[in-house]
């Protein structure tokens, strides 16, 4: 899976950064940038926060759906 950000979207609020530190960081334009795109492992965090973001900006490409 890819994960993308949609900068118009994102109000950088920081809830990605906390829940799947290590795939996000706040970049210098005060918005969530990525620190790795491809979903290797944690899975379940890099879900967490796209499913988490109040403005979802946040989506993954790729993703199978598990229903």
């Amino acid at each position: 899976m890819k994960i993308k950000i949609d900068k118009g979207k994102c109000i950088g609020c920081g809830t990605c950064v906390a829940l799947a530190p290590d795939y996000f960081q706040i970049g210098a334009d005060n918005k969530a940038e990525l620190i790795k795109e491809e979903v290797a492992d944690n899975e379940e965090a890099v879900k967490n926060a796209v499913a988490n973001c109040p403005m979802k900006a946040i989506s993954l490409e790729g993703e199978q759906d598990e229903a």
